[in-house]
């Protein structure tokens, strides 16, 4: 058990290391650049350490099952990955490597097939809370850059009428709540993108019959690509003021009608009932 808290903490690293990677990613921030990279040297050595681990307990080189050649292979694509970011500093391709190795690693973690029973009823046990508690971290982000969005209207309204009353002073200007509003997706985006991954994996493993088209599943994704639209819309397209801030707004409230309206409607998603 030792060993598995020990692995779940580099699961968690990595995730933290992701984070740093997608804020890098948009905002072409190196100091987070850096702290993810050292982050995920981390993470490598631990699975470095386990994969040697394994090799002393079996007497061979651990790639006969599928457990061990997934396990490997995310071995390969982490390192390759330091790699790339130290010699070449390709960071998307960085990025999106980590992500899929992330996938890779998750699905090695919980997956019962190389636990005991009791061990593998625990983790994905585990897998559901982290899954919901990542969720509610990414909406609780995406709320609050609502709000952000909301007073950035109320302000850019009253600036346009020339109301120069109390409350127009008791508002951040606009350029701060716009920045506030960005860095809540910064982080809300990439929480519900590792959120909805551990999701499917944990659907895989517990549901008997789980369909890719039940309505929370569907809505969650469309929740991903309505922000990561927000995303390119900034960040690409350049789109400023008050045009994205109405984007952000209609986003949440599509958040809020796939989280009230496609949860009553999914087939297994209860847990918030």
């Amino acid at each position: 058990m030792t060993m598995i808290r020990l692995y779940e903490l580099s699961i968690l690293v990595y995730v933290v290391s992701i984070l740093l990677y997608f804020v890098d990613f948009l905002q072409r921030n190196r100091k987070a650049n850096q702290i993810a990279f050292w982050l995920l040297s981390i993470v490598w050595l631990l699975q470095t350490f386990f994969f040697l681990f394994r090799i002393i307990q079996t007497g061979r080189f651990p790639v006969l099952t599928i457990s061990e050649g997934l396990y490997f292979y995310a071995w390969l694509l982490i390192t390759l990955s330091l790699i790339i970011n130290r010699l070449m500093r390709v960071d998307f391709i960085v990025f999106f490597t980590n992500v899929l190795a992330f996938l890779i690693l998750a699905i090695h973690t919980f997956a019962p097939n190389h636990q005991s029973p009791a061990v593998a009823e625990q983790l994905i046990s585990e897998l559901l809370i982290i899954h919901i508690t990542m969720a509610l971290l990414a909406y609780a982000a995406f709320s609050l850059s609502f709000i952000f969005s909301i007073l950035y209207m109320l302000q850019y309204s009253l600036l346009k009428r020339k109301k120069w009353g109390e409350r127009l002073w008791r508002m951040a200007d606009l350029t701060k709540l716009d920045f506030m509003s960005y860095v809540l997706n910064l982080l809300g985006l990439p929480m519900l993108l590792l959120g909805l991954i551990l999701g499917v994996i944990w659907a895989y493993i517990k549901i008997e019959h789980f369909h890719w088209y039940d309505a929370k599943v569907l809505g969650s994704f469309l929740v991903l690509a309505v922000y990561s639209i927000y995303f390119y819309k900034r960040a690409v397209q350049q789109v400023q003021g008050k045009a994205i801030a109405l984007w952000n707004i209609g986003s949440f409230l599509f958040l809020l009608v796939n989280f009230l309206l496609f949860g009553s409607l999914s087939k297994f998603h209860f847990w918030y009932s």
